[in-house]
């Protein structure tokens, strides 16, 4: 047993325990205490019970495994929370099964101003969905549905007449308001320029300023702030109950942080949060000095800052990602990226000068390249230093580009639900956008792991469950989709060590979390059962019991 402060009484321990602890020097255990919120001591019960005092809290592990809490490495905490009562339409296929989805919700909110659906499959109908689709399901109140992605909408005509979109309406690069024959809009709205104004003129727009580089105008009078703070409450309640101690966001804005603030004050934090400086293309450099400010102020173990978030391009389904060669259903598109490469590294340079961390969302190989390109050109110009900035998603990457993760000490951001095929992502129209010559690499974890890169997994919550279990049987369960394919599966431990070594890696915190370790933060879960001893395909079943974030109980079952 390794002990510090050994002969103090802890103020919980956890018993009973596989504690699988993520460190090379003593992998497992029995036992764990726990005091002022960091870990004491990690070994056999019999040590573990003497530091049990009068006061001290005791958590029977019961055989299941004891794990560090989960760190839900790529997330959207404020949109995910709202979208908990939205209508999930995950598996619904067929225009019956929609119409009886809608209008079930529908009765069920007479009052709702703008109905919402969500996790929308891209081949929900045969043919691709309008919104006169859309008007024979429900035509007298807005209706809008977004893919499981959350980079295309589908609205009816009174949702999109009410935002001013049916005329069409300019927009940016890579954004589309996809026209009709008749002159109006048909009703798929593709990236957030396009949708946006949708959910701004229904007042669903708070929880996404995050990913418009905004904040709220006017501010939030004190009621919706405290209605905000709740919601936000809410998602994190959400993560706890499913063994999340940490989460990094990857949409932000002052007004996240000043809310997530106003719970810690409360006693309501219940996971320590980072949350990012969204850059979007419109914004002049000088906007980095709020990301350096937002840095400054919030830099606790709690709550942070220091990360600039980019998209640079959109997602393969709605050709909106970018690639090096033309998609393989669409000869002569190859995608519009949200930034030049020559801006993209201008951005790079300039925030990497600042010690900022670098997180780019990025899904096809051209984006990638551009990426990647540009975080090279911030090591030229301001020397080498430990920056680990991300690419986020990489579902395309060309050859070249695999060893540049290593080489520029990049990380690799990558998500097990989403590859097709896995969990609630259907095999089309994915797979044909992307083409055969380039399967071998997408959604190679494998191939990246094996060349040197630092891997970490996530969910994107909302776009998946936020669920870390599941996530770790899809990287476990990981099947090619087709013969000659490369096996880019992880082992199990693999995939525990990418939702807890990794994150904790990906924030610089590798020294307080991630493992379980003497004088490293309390943030540990408890599973109903032991996770070596579960089948692959039974993972699903192994359930949080207990979460423990700074020492205390968040969720408990």
């Amino acid at each position: 047993m390794s002990v510090t402060g050994a002969g103090r009484n802890a103020d919980l321990i956890v018993i009973n325990g596989r504690v699988l602890t993520m460190d090379e020097g003593n992998p497992v255990a029995e036992a764990v205490a726990v005091k002022d919120g960091a870990i004491i001591a990690i070994g056999s019960g019999a040590a573990i019970e003497e530091l049990k005092g009068p006061a001290t809290e005791v958590i029977d592990a019961k055989g299941g495994s004891v794990l560090p809490g989960f760190i839900e490495a790529h997330m959207h905490l404020f949109g995910g929370a709202a979208e908990l009562d939205n209508l999930h339409l995950a598996g619904v296929h067929g225009f019956d099964a929609l119409r009886d989805a809608i209008q079930s919700f529908a009765a069920a909110r007479p009052n709702a101003r703008l109905l919402i659906g969500a996790g929308v499959d891209y081949a929900i109908l045969p043919e691709p969905v309008t919104r006169h689709h859309l008007d024979q399901i429900i035509s007298d109140r807005p209706f809008a549905m977004s893919a499981s992605d959350h980079h295309t909408m589908w609205a009816n005509t009174k949702a999109l007449e009410e935002a001013g979109l049916l005329h069409g309406k300019e927009l940016g690069p890579g954004n589309e308001i996809v026209m009709g024959a008749d002159g109006l809009a048909a009703g798929e709205l593709r990236e957030g320029e396009a949708f946006g104004p949708i959910l701004e003129h229904f007042g669903q727009n708070r929880t996404r300023l995050g990913l418009t580089g905004g904040e709220p105008e006017p501010y939030p009078s004190a009621e919706e702030l405290a209605a905000d703070r709740d919601l936000m409450h809410r998602g994190l309640e959400w993560c706890a109950r499913h063994g999340i101690t940490s989460i990094q966001n990857m949409d932000g804005n002052l007004y996240q942080l000043e809310l997530l603030a106003g719970l810690e004050a409360e006693g309501r934090l219940i996971c320590r949060t980072k949350i990012p400086f969204h850059f979007k293309n419109f914004m002049d450099l000088g906007m980095l000095e709020k990301a350096s400010g937002m840095a400054t102020s919030y830099n606790s173990e709690w709550l942070s800052s220091g990360m600039v978030k980019v998209f640079y391009d959109g997602v393969i389904d709605s050709w909106t990602a970018v690639m090096v060669d033309d998609y393989a259903d669409r000869p002569g598109w190859r995608g519009e990226p949200l930034f030049t490469p020559e801006h993209f590294a201008e951005v790079a340079v300039e925030a990497d000068r600042r010690g900022l961390q670098i997180a780019v969302h990025s899904i096809g190989d051209g984006a990638v390249r551009a990426v990647l390109d540009g975080y090279q050109a911030a090591r030229e110009n301001n020397g080498k230093r430990d920056s680990r900035h991300r690419v986020e998603h990489i579902e395309v990457i060309t050859p070249t580009d695999v060893p540049r993760f290593a080489e520029l000490g990049v990380i690799a951001s990558m998500q097990p639900p989403h590859p097709p095929g896995a969990m609630n992502f259907p095999l089309e129209p994915t797979i044909s956008r992307i083409g055969r010559d380039r399967w071998p690499l997408s959604y190679a974890w494998r191939t990246l792991k094996d060349a040197g890169a630092r891997v970490v997994f996530a969910s994107d919550w909302p776009v998946s469950s936020v669920d870390p279990i599941l996530g770790i049987q899809a990287a476990v369960m990981r099947k090619p989709w087709a013969e000659g394919l490369p096996d880019q599966s992880f082992s199990l431990h693999e995939a525990l060590a990418g939702y807890t070594v990794e994150g904790a890696y990906s924030e610089f915190m590798e020294h307080r979390k991630g493992a379980l370790k003497p004088g490293y933060l309390a943030d540990l879960v408890v599973l109903s059962a032991d996770i070596e001893r579960t089948a692959p395909e039974a993972l699903h079943t192994v359930r949080p019991v207990t979460t423990i974030c700074g020492g205390k109980i968040t969720y408990q079952a």
